[in-house]
């Protein structure tokens, strides 16, 4: 569900990215108390009728019960991307933005252990609240966050960071790498690849002893370090992946053109009504919902957020690409409406487990 929330702040990070906060009401309280890790979906709509919907991830820590919930989010300019150009450029205090509740599974309840992160740009954002969040509430943990950026110009939350460094000398280690740019002390720059991970990482900590690692960013160096962890012996289910930056989905037109059952049919449940209706030519079961119901639940519509996850209770489905779904849940029987086309011809989804 939508709420328009005001904007309350908005603050230059780089020169193309900004942190905006948003204000809750009081009888909103409950609904935007966030987990670390989690995002919220805004929706803007256009001059000419457009609607434009984004993810963007909170950056700022998890407020206690009774506190008033803290939302402020990372956004960084894409190119045409119409919404990240919006907030840079035309954004301003006072202004009212609907914000959908807070979502998303790349997330951790503070707990004592010990967690590292491996991040690329933008994808620092979720992880500084799950850092700053564990830090301040679990005095038996201890945080790494290895992040790569292009330069120290360009790298966001410069200070946020830094404040958890002084905070928690003995708990937070930070490990910064600059693609593009030498730094004076540290690492020499470069991309954090696989095989670059696969030797660095042994020296910085004690991989088999971490806890949880979550991995944030561009597609490429996600899947880089999740292939590092695993080489490396870290189990799948101590690996936690969102993936910032993929491609606009021309790839997988050709297999969304793929043969669909004549005739197939959707029933889908939704905040607790249920539809059946046909399911024309390449179209998404998603785009299916859509067309009877326009409360179904999307944002990136490219199988990265997880906005659009469903119980799939009945038939078979093939999805495009899941960039938003651990296996587990896969195995337990989710899928991305967006990215689904029926290969039965009756299927059924429930939005609502």
């Amino acid at each position: 569900m939508f709420h328009p929330l005001r904007v309350s702040e908005v603050e230059r990070l780089t020169d193309d990215s900004v942190a905006v906060t948003f204000a809750v009401p009081p009888d909103l309280h409950a609904a935007f108390r966030h987990t670390p890790g989690q995002h919220l979906t805004l929706r803007r709509t256009t001059t000419d009728g457009e609607e434009i919907r984004r993810t963007y991830s909170i950056c700022s820590p998890a407020t206690p019960e009774g506190e008033a919930p803290v939302l402020r989010v990372g956004i960084r300019l894409v190119e045409g991307g119409e919404f990240s150009t919006y907030a840079l450029k035309e954004l301003a205090v006072g202004d009212t933005v609907e914000v959908m509740e807070p979502m998303g599974r790349f997330v951790l309840a503070p707990r004592a252990g010990h967690f590292a992160a491996i991040v690329g740009g933008s994808g620092v954002t979720p992880v500084l609240s799950i850092a700053s969040t564990l830090l301040a509430r679990e005095p038996e943990s201890r945080f790494c966050l290895i992040r790569s950026d292009r330069t120290a110009a360009s790298t966001m939350f410069l200070d946020e960071v830094a404040d958890l460094k002084d905070r928690f000398p003995d708990r937070f280690q930070l490990v910064t790498v600059l693609s593009r740019e030498e730094q004076q002390a540290g690492l020499p720059s470069g991309r954090l690849d696989q095989a670059r991970l696969t030797g660095l990482l042994p020296q910085l900590l004690p991989v088999d002893e971490v806890d949880g690692w979550y991995l944030c960013g561009p597609f490429g160096l996600v899947r880089g370090a999740e292939r590092a962890l695993r080489g490396l012996g870290v189990e799948r289910n101590r690996i936690h992946q969102e993936i910032f930056h993929v491609d606009d989905g021309s790839a997988a037109a050709a297999v969304r053109a793929a043969a669909v059952p004549a005739h197939a049919t959707l029933t889908a449940t939704l905040d607790g009504r249920s539809g059946t209706w046909p399911v024309r030519e390449a179209e998404s079961l998603l785009e299916t919902v859509l067309r009877a119901r326009a409360d179904a639940p999307y944002a990136c519509k490219g199988g990265v957020c997880g906005t659009c996850r469903a119980f799939l209770v009945r038939g078979e489905v093939r999805m495009d690409r899941n960039y938003a779904l651990e296996s587990e849940e896969t195995d337990a029987g989710y899928v991305l409406a967006c990215q689904s086309h029926p290969v039965t011809p009756e299927v059924e989804l429930d939005f609502d487990r």
